[in-house]
């Protein structure tokens, strides 16, 4: 009894500690950006100073900017042409799904910087000019895979009588795909889609290479800045701010419809 106890309580700990590494910098970095000085170390006072830097400065506004059509761009065609893929490669044959499986995990296993180079290169040879249009392109490319991934596992779970009694019903493949197919795996669908938007996001290596002169990313702001400036904590402070509000919202919606659904029931 007490040994369970004792291992219990190592694991709570281990898990807090756990916990602690993981959010401890964000939150540092989330208190620094209300510094009222410039340093990094000593927290002097409260202060928004450094948010108002943030919106007058118009080159970070701009990366800002950029990333965010870049992202939302790249999560949106990513996950309609993932999601389609996968549900492709769940009716395919085994050989040719293992096969295009395969091939679809090379862009996640590769170094970024090989797919990023292998990207430059494919757009310097069909002469395609470097700029918004291959930035894009090369990150709706590394997004793809990672739809395909997440969506795949949830397919594998689907029941094909339920597809197959819709057709059988009347409905076309079309709208069995929408009515049927689509609401049973869009939890993955909506996985799929925060990872590829969050990989976009994130990316400096392939956007540093595929990217023409005056299109700055956040990632490639803060690259060439010569100086650290406590802006860049004000930025990031809001980009986590929204991401966890987009992850609360993830995660809300479907319970309210679940209650909602359950009060509805006789």
């Amino acid at each position: 009894m007490r040994t369970r106890r004792t291992s219990k309580i190592f694991s709570s700990a281990y898990l807090v500690v756990v916990l602690l590494f993981i959010y401890l910098p964000i939150g540092y970095l989330v208190l620094f950006s209300f510094n009222e000085g410039k340093s990094m170390t000593n927290f002097s006072g409260f202060s928004l100073k450094w948010y108002e830097n943030m919106f007058s400065n118009r080159m970070m506004i701009e990366s800002i900017t950029t990333t965010l059509i870049v992202a939302v761009v790249a999560t949106v065609v990513s996950t309609v042409v993932g999601t389609v893929a996968a549900i492709g490669l769940s009716k395919a044959k085994r050989i040719l799904r293992s096969i295009v499986l395969e091939v679809n995990n090379l862009p996640v296993m590769n170094p970024d910087i090989v797919t990023a180079i292998g990207l430059m290169l494919l757009f310097i040879s069909i002469k395609l000019q470097l700029g918004m249009v291959t930035l894009i392109l090369s990150h709706i490319s590394f997004c793809i895979p990672y739809v395909i991934l997440t969506v795949m596992p949830k397919l594998r779970q689907l029941d094909d009588n339920v597809a197959e009694a819709a057709l059988d019903l009347g409905a076309t493949p079309f709208k069995a795909l929408i009515k049927v197919i689509i609401p049973q795996i869009l939890p993955a669908i909506i996985s799929g889609a925060l990872i590829a938007f969050s990989m976009s996001l994130d990316d400096f290596v392939v956007s540093y290479f595929n990217t023409g002169a005056g299109i700055n990313t956040i990632s490639m702001y803060v690259y060439s800045m010569k100086r650290y400036n406590l802006s860049v904590n004000s930025m990031s402070t809001l980009i986590v701010v929204v991401v966890t509000l987009i992850l609360i919202l993830v995660n809300l919606i479907p319970w309210i419809k679940d209650k909602k659904a359950q009060k509805e029931e006789p």
